[in-house]
């Protein structure tokens, strides 16, 4: 059975601002939808709305009911924000327990972290760290996965490595991914918005990207 997240009637302001208010996002299980947008469009603004933590008016709805505060469902949606979310005094081995997930199923994906489950999170260099989050982001049990920067302090192998992970975990939930690096998502996206001035614009093609004025080809 396909899910559906949908998300719209946001009105955001900041200071006055105007930030989002023409938004409609939906994302459905198996399939991969990108979000891309300059800087300072409200790209992450977005998925804090979605996820609960921003607190405005917006209709969030999960298969058609609406849920106020996404991050009390961690079985409908899960969020991988910008910055580092996991505390760097746990173990990796508590990161996977608290998460549910064996430790042998990342060092069988990336050797690097073989033999090192009682390893402090904060002694990781950056893109460890990140890559970590990742990791158990998208393999939680939920729905529905926002990722915002998966691609952030990863090496270009590491990179590949999480676009396949990405590509294999759609078939078990709905993924909803931005990233500066818009390439890697137009790569492994189904489909994709732009935001832009407040507005999300469903792309028809990778020409889009220019004719919105997100970036030039």
């Amino acid at each position: 059975m396909n899910h559906t997240l949908e998300i719209d009637g946001i009105q955001l302001q900041f200071n006055g601002r105007k930030i989002l208010s023409g938004i409609y996002l939906k994302c459905e299980t198996g399939k991969i939808t990108g979000l891309l947008g300059r800087n300072g469009q409200g790209k992450s603004c977005l998925m804090n709305i979605a996820y609960g933590t921003l607190q405005c008016e917006k209709s969030v709805r999960f298969d058609h009911i609406s849920i106020v505060e996404s991050f009390s469902r961690p079985d409908l949606l899960s969020y991988l924000p910008q910055f580092n979310f996991i505390p760097g005094s746990l173990s990796l081995r508590r990161v996977f327990q608290d998460f549910g997930l064996e430790f042998t199923s990342i060092e069988e994906r990336f050797p690097e972290f073989e033999g090192r489950k009682r390893m402090l999170v904060r002694d990781l260099s950056g893109g460890e760290r990140r890559l970590i989050e990742v990791y158990v982001i998208l393999r939680s049990a939920s729905q529905f996965a926002m990722l915002d920067e998966p691609f952030t302090h990863l090496n270009p192998l590491q990179i590949e490595k999480v676009k396949a992970l990405l590509k294999e975990e759609k078939a078990n939930k709905g993924l909803l991914i931005t990233d500066h690096m818009y390439r890697h998502v137009t790569d492994v996206c189904d489909s994709f918005y732009i935001l832009s001035s407040g507005y999300t614009y469903p792309a028809k093609g990778i020409a889009d990207i220019e004719t919105f004025g997100y970036a030039k080809l």
